[in-house]
């Protein structure tokens, strides 16, 4: 097979993963990414996205000579308009060539007709020196001669040079609002590429292809390495890359030395739909966010066995194609892949280890995926137990409401066993918008109790404001107006600040499990002698309004502690 050219601003069909080839341009990369060592790979950026990454070199193919194969095998609308974006690209880099050359030629022209004139205006005044070299001779004699000569010599150049002088660039460059000064032209948009393409396949991936994925769903990747401290510094991930739009993602490439590294990626998934895995999923735990998940693993095709401590609650979904576990044991025993998704670590650990539990049923080769939100030391002890026993362990909080996990846009946070986050792919893609994989057993609970520390801080000082506004004689509607005008603007302060201003506190995240994240951020930071007095002081005021009986209303009737 010949060996496929590409260079910097070609086209090309890139694959990434396990997703269908996508259509790109090879690019500069930013100057703080680096380029992953080992295999040589080209930095693409996607068309129809805002997404970028590195891709091998084996997994990438010229766009034209590929253009109809992949158009066959790839239907989703979101790909057509990635097809669609390549078409106008190419169409109006053609308008700028044909502009180059109309302007090129052009030039030309005016070059030729200047030289023209300036040969002509040459000969005229060689001419007339030559007549009046003649009458020199009869009046004068040599000496006036040579002057004459010398002056026609000049007279010839002059015209010329001034043609010259007036031309306003070289021949054929562009105007500078023409030229594209990050990448050069692409080779792909001059000419098709030639040579023999026609065998060229794609390697093999290690997991079977997913053919149909959710285009709203990425991967990040996330590992945590052994020394975080580089001269004497805290290691810094690239910072250069966070003012990039919020659509350009990252990923963890491991190099070949062992290490890893943050590189800016593109895994969007590149079709309108899933293609469900054929394990069996289990799924224990159907509360505010635990039912949203099992609706979009059954819309999606997946086959649901479900048990809750509330029976009565798994009516609905056996409706709608799901199977009914009578304990957790019995789920974890029939299913290959099991979710939980409880309260408090508590429950997380009754679930596992009380009567009929997750552990009874567990053997060699069964999967436990837990997406309560809790503590390491919780989680840490539940992958023990579940690991001694043969079987395969993965945490996999989430962050988002109600709302997000009924949509299928929850945040997935996992940590544990790599290969069964990659198993879990296509449950991932139904439930959520993103996952991250995040390392070893208890990175996950950590990092979303800091998120939510973050996040229930945040509503009680909106909280705070609106009160403030409202006893000083402020529009809380107006200052509600001004924050969205903002750069705290957002989905939840929107959202959250309705609530208020309507008296609408119907939970889409319950007052009281925020409260408890908070409790455990703040054990978190005490276990590694960090201070958090702002959660401190958040705290206390989600403990009075829980006093208030507002614990089972949203998180936002934090509010009422503040009036009462």
């Amino acid at each position: 097979m010949a060996a496929v050219s590409l260079r910097l601003g070609d086209l090309v069909w890139g694959k990434l993963g396990r997703y269908p080839p996508w259509p790109g341009k090879i690019v500069n990369p930013p100057k703080d990414l680096k380029k992953p060592r080992g295999k040589k790979c080209f930095f693409v950026k996607f068309f129809g996205t805002e997404d970028h990454a590195w891709i091998k070199v084996e997994q990438l193919k010229p766009y034209h000579p590929h253009k109809e194969e992949m158009i066959k095998i790839n239907k989703g609308k979101r790909f057509q308009q990635a097809v669609d974006a390549v078409e106008e690209f190419l169409r109006k880099t053609k308008g700028k060539d044909q502009a180059s050359s109309h302007n090129s030629n052009e030039e030309k022209n005016r070059r030729n007709s200047s030289e023209e004139r300036g040969k002509q205006s040459a000969g005229e005044e060689k001419r007339n020196a030559s007549l009046s070299e003649g009458k020199l001779k009869k009046g004068t004699g040599e000496g006036k001669k040579r002057v004459s000569s010398v002056s026609s010599e000049r007279g010839s150049k002059s015209p010329l040079k001034r043609a010259q002088d007036q031309s306003p660039r070289k021949r054929g460059r562009p105007p500078k609002d023409e030229k594209d000064l990050t990448i050069p032209e692409s080779s792909t948009v001059k000419r098709v590429m030639t040579g023999t393409v026609a065998g060229f396949k794609w390697p093999p991936s290690v997991s079977e292809p997913v053919k149909d994925s959710d285009p709203h769903f990425h991967h990040f990747l996330l590992s945590q390495t052994e020394k975080m401290v580089v001269s004497g510094q805290t290691a810094c991930f690239y910072p250069a890359v966070c003012y990039q739009a919020i659509t350009k993602k990252l990923k963890v490439c491991e190099e070949e030395t062992g290490s890893t590294s943050i590189q800016a990626a593109d895994s969007t998934a590149v079709n309108g739909s899933i293609t469900p895995t054929d394990k069996k999923i289990g799924f224990l735990g159907l509360g505010l966010m635990g039912s949203g998940i099992v609706s979009n693993l059954l819309k999606m095709g997946h086959t649901v066995t479900v048990w809750n401590r509330t029976a009565e609650k798994c009516d609905l979904f056996i409706q709608e194609g799901a199977r009914l576990g009578r304990t957790p044991a019995e789920v974890v025993s029939t299913c290959d892949i099991t979710f939980a998704c409880v309260s408090d670590p508590k429950a997380a650990k009754d679930l596992v280890l009380g009567p009929s539990g997750v552990l009874q049923g567990i053997r060699p080769g069964k999967c436990y995926v837990d997406m309560s939100t809790v503590d390491a030391d919780t989680v840490t002890e539940l992958a023990q137990v579940i690991v001694s026993r043969g079987g395969r362990f993965l945490e996999a909080p989430v962050s988002g409401n109600q709302q997000l996990s009924n949509d299928g846009m929850l945040v997935i946070l996992a940590a544990g066993d790599r290969g069964l986050y990659e198993d879990c792919s296509s449950c991932f893609q139904a439930m959520g918008k993103t996952s991250f994989f995040l390392g070893e057993v208890g990175n996950a609970a950590k990092m979303m109790l800091i998120v939510n520390m973050v996040q229930g801080s945040f509503m009680a000082t909106i909280a705070e404001g609106l009160t403030l506004a409202q006893v000083t004689g402020q529009s809380q509607q107006t200052l509600l107006d001004i924050l969205n005008q903002g750069q705290l603007a957002s989905i939840f302060l929107d959202q959250k600040c309705q609530n208020i201003l309507q008296g609408n506190f119907k939970p889409d995240f319950y007052l009281k499990y925020i409260q408890k994240d908070l409790r455990l951020a703040i054990a978190l930071g005490d276990s590694v002698n960090h201070p958090t007095p702002m959660a401190a002081a958040a705290n206390e005021v989600y403990k009075r309004a829980k006093a208030l009986d507002q614990s089972d209303n949203d998180m936002s009737a934090v509010y009422r502690a503040y009036i009462h």
